[in-house]
């Protein structure tokens, strides 16, 4: 390692790791730190369960990733990352046994909602899905990291995304659309009335129509493995099981750039109280499953999808995320997001096996037990479920944090996605990235544009890092 280094990243998560790419791409000399015995953050992969049952304990379907101007634009395949797609992106079971879809098929997802919804859904992704790259780009660059390539689209966008998606959702005239719809904003778990939720729902969709929400072959560690491969092939090292306590720890560099939360930076680095009005937002209640077959859907349509929403209807998803963000309470009837990687790859288990997670929203910090009702709902869908169980693995908000530090009382969002907060995070300021020390960076998904497992938060960080390293 050379005296002094230009760059050190602390957290080597999908941000951390992009963030050290970007650098090292452009001839800095980098240096990755990981207080975990492996790289990953949010993107890793784990016998949690039984041997062979390989589990993702975060992230496990990637609409973004597949989707990341910052991704696209790496070799990651040329280091074993491969996308591979369940025949539905996405499915939403109701309770007389029929399913609205998310599908790679726009007409095919507008069918799924009945004839009185099919032009209005057609009508509203259309415009957006002909300009999807470009709007991409734009839309997960902000703020002035970039300037808009395409700004009318973008505007056009903002119009329809910034207010809330009860808004949106007027234009459906039935409840299917508006169910899977509610769904679709609650993976980030907002309240469905909060500022700039339509665009949630919206990038979601839209990711999916144009390159769908794959898993990655064995696990979504191939993403952070393929990352951190490619960084030690351009120069850069990582070091595992390193906890950083505060910067002496680290070796000199001429910039610090942060894959962690705001408390854990200002800890680390003394800011006090900068970050004393960043909000966590709520936790989640995971339970991962080992199977003895697949899970067994009522509806045909969910039996095929690589992701399942769970929630009868949008009522139902409204109030178990007010329940979980406002009352303090956990929900009587939890929204569930599930997956079941094994639809599209079947290494993840022993033959005829199958791993599947689900996880529903709890309050900040919670400590009970969340399985009861998961699975209450579970057999609402897919009667006999329980029978296929082997074996199961939960995690709440505690479990969550202790494995994860990024992850605040169980808010897997690194900082709650509602308000203002969504959009300007972690402090409402046009530079997100730089913090009170000129040296130092944050990168996290504690800034723009926000949860997911799409690196641009590292790559949009590590534009403010190189400003900062040739001025200097």
């Amino acid at each position: 390692m050379p005296s002094m280094l230009d760059a050190v990243v602390v957290g080597a998560g999908p941000n951390g790791l992009t963030a050290a790419v970007e650098l090292a791409r452009r001839g800095f000399s980098v240096a990755v730190f990981e207080a975990e015995d492996t790289v990953g953050g949010g993107a890793r992969t784990e016998e949690l369960t039984l041997p062979g049952f390989r589990h993702d304990p975060c992230a496990a379907a990637h609409p973004l990733a597949v989707n990341s101007p910052a991704f696209r634009a790496l070799p990651l395949e040329r280091y074993g990352l491969k996308w591979l797609h369940a025949p539905l992106p996405m499915a939403h079971p109701f309770p007389d046994g029929t399913a609205a879809v998310l599908s790679r098929s726009v007409a095919e997802t507008a069918a799924s909602f009945g004839p009185r919804d099919a032009g209005a859904y057609r009508r509203l992704v259309e415009p957006f899905l002909s300009r999807w790259d470009t709007l991409a780009r734009d839309f997960m660059s902000l703020p002035l990291t970039a300037l808009p390539r395409d700004p009318v689209t973008l505007a056009r966008f903002g119009l329809v995304g910034l207010p809330p998606s009860t808004w949106l959702t007027r234009r459906f005239r039935d409840e299917r659309a508006r169910t899977l719809f509610a769904g679709l904003v609650a993976h980030v778990m907002a309240p469905l009335g909060g500022f700039a939720t339509g665009a949630v729902g919206l990038i979601f969709a839209l990711a999916a129509h144009a390159r769908g929400w794959p898993v990655a072959r064995g696990g979504s560690q191939a993403i952070s493995d393929a990352l951190a491969a490619y960084l030690r092939d351009l120069g850069g090292t990582v070091h595992t099981d390193y906890e950083v306590k505060r910067l002496d720890d680290l070796p000199p560099a001429r910039a610090y750039v942060f894959d962690t939360s705001p408390t854990a930076l200002a800890r680390i680095a003394g800011f006090g109280d900068h970050y004393a009005n960043y909000r966590y937002g709520p936790g989640v209640f995971k339970i991962d499953y080992a199977l003895d077959g697949p899970v067994p859907w009522t509806a045909p349509e969910a039996r095929t999808a690589g992701t399942v929403q769970v929630g009868a209807d949008s009522g139902e998803i409204g109030a178990a995320l007010r329940a979980a963000s406002r009352e303090g309470r956990a929900p009587d009837a939890p929204f569930l997001i599930t997956v079941q990687p094994g639809v599209a790859d079947p290494t993840r288990a022993p033959a005829g096996k199958h791993v599947f997670w689900a996880y529903g929203h709890v309050p900040n910090g919670w400590t009970g037990d969340l399985t009861d009702a998961i699975e209450r709902q579970l057999e609402r869908y897919a009667p006999g479920f329980r029978d296929r169980v082997l074996a199961r693995a939960t995690a709440g908000p505690p479990e969550l944090a202790a494995r994860n530090a990024n992850y605040v009382g169980g808010d897997i969002a690194t900082g709650a996605a509602s308000g203002l907060q969504l959009l300007l995070r972690p402090k409402l300021s046009l530079f997100p990235y730089a913090t009170p020390h000129p040296a130092v960076f944050i990168c996290s998904s504690a800034t723009p544009p926000g949860p997911g497992v799409h690196g641009m938060s590292g790559h949009n960080a590590a534009k403010a890092v190189w400003r900062r390293l040739r001025q200097t």
